[in-house]
C-alpha cells in the first residue's frame, strides 16, 4: 500500500470553501441540508435603525458589569496573526500536536495504560488533557517523534487479560485549552462589532459570518468562532450586557460542535431564537449540548446533520426532543406541540366521608365501633371477649420498610408480630403470627401497648353486607399511652368482618389491622376534640323498665334486641306508637332483614 506524503490534518481548506459547499447531496431539492425549504432566507439584522441599539452599550456609563481588570483576566492573551481567506486553520509550525485514541481504555487506569504506553517507545512524551468518551480514552501529544512511535506500537503488545491494545493518531490543531485567549485590544474590538450587530428593538444579535467583519478584519481581529477562547469570550460579552437577549444568529461560522456554546443556557437564558446554518454539523446529538434552552425558533439547514434523516417528519422529531416547544424549524411553521406541562395549579381532591350504605347499617356500626373501642382503650381487655366469635382470626402488621433496621423504628414494638406478607416468605412463620381463637385473639390484643383511639377521626367504609355476614373498614388515629412518655400517635387501617350475633350484636370472625406512624397533618388535628371517657363496659346496661319493655316489643315485632330498642327510643320509649310505626314499616317492606337476625 503506497504510503500517502504530505498530508495535512484535512483533505481540504477549512476557512476556502464557501457556505453551499455541501450543497449537491442527496436527493431533497436544490439544498438537501434543510429538510424545510426556506424562500426568504434569512434576514440580516445588522441593517436595522441605529436606533434601535440605543440599549446595546459596552462602553457607555454604567454599561459594563465587570471592570477592565476581571475583562483582562478572563480574556486577555497573546494576539493571535489574522488567518488569511484559504489559509489552513493552524499553521505548519503546529502540525507537531496530535491526538491519540485508544479503543476501549476506558477500562484500564490512567497510571497504567500511559506507563505501559512509555515503557513500549523510547521517545518520552506528556500526555495531555486526558480524557474518556464513551469506552476510549484520549489525550493529545506535542512532538510528532512521539506519535509516530506511538503509531508503530499499535497491537504489539497486550493487557492484562492478553487483548491487544490499539493505538490510534491522526495530527491535529492544539487542544483547546493551551490555546491563548484574546487579548484585550482584540476583545474591544469584538466589542464594538457586537453593538453594531446589535439589534435592541427585537433583542437580537447578528453574528453570522463574522470572521469576514469589515471592521474585524481591518482591525487584524481573526474571530473564529469554532475555537473555544472565541466562543467563551462572545458569550461572556452578551452576558455582561444583553443576558435578557432573545435571538442570537451564528450562521456561517464553521461550527462543528456546540461544546463551547453549552454555557448560553446560562448566559443568555431567556433565548427564544437560535439561527445554527451553514455550519458543519454532523449529528443531532450536537443539540442534547444546548437543550436546556427554552427555544421556540431554531435555523439548521446548511449542516450535514440534515441528510441523516429518512425524511422530514424524523427530522422534526429528532429535533423537537429536544426542544419540546419549537414552533419554527429553518423557517417552517410545525404543528402545536404536544405537551403534559401543568398550566395550572391542581389539588388532589378532598377525602370524602365514611360509606355506611344504609341507615341501619350505619347505627349497627356505630354502636358496635363505641362499644369495641370503650373495651379497647380501657385498663383490662378481657371485656372483648364478648365480641370475637369462638372461630375468630385476628392478624397485625406494620410498614415492610420497617424490617430494615427495627431497632431504630419508633413502630419497634410491632415487629415481632407483625405479619406482612410483603417481608414474610417462610409460610410456617405466617401461619404462626396469625392468631386462631378467641382466647388467642384477645390474649394477645391484651399484650399490645395500651390506647386511646380518636373516634372522631375515624373513616368507616362498608365493604360487603347481607343477612349473614358484614365486612366494614376503620381509617383512624390513636395513641399510646403507656411504655413511652412521648405517647407517640399512630395511625390505623382495621378490617373487621362479623356475622350476627346472638343478642342482635356483632361477633367478629376476622379482625386485620394495620399501624404506621402518622403524619404530621394527621398529629396536628388528632385529638382535636376530646372524646368521651371509654368505659370497660362493651354493653350498656338499660334501666329496668325499659329493659322490660325491650323485651316485650322483642316478642311483640320478632325483631332483635338491638332494633327492638332502637324502635322504642325513635318513639320516644311510647310503646304503643312504636308498635304501630313497627306494623306499618313491615307491611311496606322497609325494615331490613338484619333487624330480625339474631
Amino acid at each position: 500500500m503506497k504510503k500517502r506524503r504530505g498530508r495535512g490534518p484535512f483533505a481540504g481548506k477549512m476557512y476556502s470553501d464557501g457556505p453551499h459547499k455541501y450543497r449537491n447531496k442527496g436527493g431533497y431539492g436544490p439544498n438537501p441540508r434543510s429538510r424545510l425549504e426556506d424562500d426568504d432566507g434569512d434576514v440580516a439584522m445588522g441593517e436595522a435603525h441605529e436606533s434601535s441599539r440605543q440599549r446595546f452599550m459596552p462602553y457607555g456609563h454604567g454599561g459594563r458589569r465587570r471592570d477592565n481588570k476581571r475583562d483582562k483576566k478572563n480574556f486577555g492573551g497573546t494576539q493571535r496573526e489574522p488567518q488569511h481567506q484559504g489559509r489552513p486553520e493552524y499553521s505548519e509550525d503546529k502540525r507537531s500536536w496530535s491526538k491519540i485514541t485508544i479503543p476501549h481504555g476506558k477500562k484500564y487506569e490512567k497510571s497504567w495504560l500511559l506507563g505501559i504506553l512509555q515503557g513500549a517507545i523510547t521517545v518520552p512524551f506528556t500526555a495531555v488533557q486526558y480524557h474518556t468518551d464513551h469506552s476510549r480514552a484520549h489525550f493529545f501529544v506535542e512532538d510528532s517523534a512521539a506519535a509516530k512511535a506511538l503509531k508503530q506500537i499499535s497491537r504489539t503488545f497486550t493487557d492484562r487479560d492478553n487483548f491487544k491494545i490499539t493505538v490510534l493518531t491522526r495530527p491535529c490543531p492544539p487542544p483547546q485549552a493551551v490555546t491563548k485567549d484574546m487579548k484585550q485590544e482584540e476583545i474591544d474590538h469584538l466589542k464594538q462589532c457586537m453593538q453594531k450587530r446589535y439589534d435592541g428593538a427585537h433583542q437580537a444579535m447578528d453574528m453570522k459570518a463574522v470572521r469576514s467583519d469589515p471592521d474585524l478584519v481591518a482591525n487584524k481581529v481573526d474571530m473564529i468562532l469554532n475555537r473555544k477562547s472565541y466562543m467563551t469570550t462572545m458569550l461572556q460579552i452578551i452576558e455582561d450586557n444583553v443576558p435578557e437577549l432573545l435571538s442570537l444568529d451564528i450562521s456561517d461560522n464553521k461550527l462543528f460542535k456546540l461544546d463551547d456554546l453549552e454555557e448560553i443556557t446560562r448566559k443568555a437564558p431567556n433565548l427564544k431564537i437560535l439561527k445554527l446554518s451553514h455550519n458543519g454539523l454532523k449529528s443531532d446529538r450536537e443539540l442534547d449540548k444546548i437543550k436546556g434552552l427554552k427555544l421556540e425558533e431554531l435555523w439548521l439547514d446548511g449542516n450535514p446533520l440534515c441528510d441523516s434523516f429518512r425524511d422530514q417528519t424524523s427530522y422534526i422529531s429528532a429535533v423537537r426532543e429536544r426542544f419540546p416547544k419549537l414552533l419554527r424549524l429553518d423557517g417552517r411553521e410545525l404543528p402545536p406541540p404536544i405537551t403534559f406541562d401543568v398550566e395550572t395549579p391542581t389539588t388532589l381532591p378532598a377525602c370524602k366521608g365514611s360509606y355506611l350504605a344504609s341507615d341501619d347499617i350505619k347505627a349497627l356500626v356505630l354502636r358496635f365501633l363505641q362499644q369495641f373501642y370503650a373495651s379497647y382503650d380501657s385498663e383490662d381487655r378481657q371485656g372483648l371477649l364478648n365480641v370475637y366469635h369462638d372461630e375468630a382470626c385476628c392478624s397485625l402488621s406494620i410498614p415492610s420498610s420497617i424490617s430494615q433496621n427495627p431497632s431504630r423504628s419508633s413502630l419497634g414494638e410491632y415487629f415481632k408480630d407483625s405479619r406482612n406478607v410483603r417481608r414474610l416468605r417462610d409460610p410456617t412463620l405466617r401461619f404462626k403470627l396469625l392468631k386462631h381463637k378467641r382466647l388467642n385473639v384477645v390474649g394477645f390484643l391484651n399484650e399490645l401497648p395500651r390506647t386511646q383511639h380518636d373516634l372522631n377521626s375515624f373513616v368507616v367504609d362498608i365493604l360487603a353486607h347481607s343477612n349473614t355476614l358484614l365486612s366494614f373498614v376503620v381509617n383512624g388515629i390513636f395513641k399510646e399511652v403507656e411504655g413511652q412518655s412521648s405517647n407517640p400517635v399512630r395511625a390505623f387501617s382495621r378490617v373487621f368482618a362479623a356475622v350476627p350475633g346472638s343478642d342482635g350484636g356483632l361477633l367478629l370472625v376476622n379482625d386485620e389491622q394495620f399501624i404506621r406512624d402518622a403524619t404530621t397533618e394527621e398529629i396536628r388535628k388528632a385529638f382535636a376534640t376530646p372524646a368521651p371517657t371509654p368505659s370497660s363496659s362493651p354493653v350498656p346496661v338499660l334501666a329496668p323498665v325499659p329493659q322490660e319493655m325491650v323485651q316485650a316489643f322483642i316478642q311483640l315485632s320478632g325483631m332483635n334486641a338491638e332494633w327492638s330498642q332502637k324502635c322504642l327510643e325513635d318513639n320516644g320509649w311510647d310503646f304503643d306508637q312504636a308498635a304501630r310505626i313497627f306494623m306499618k314499616l313491615n307491611e311496606e317492606g322497609k325494615i331490613p332483614s338484619v333487624a330480625f337476625m339474631k
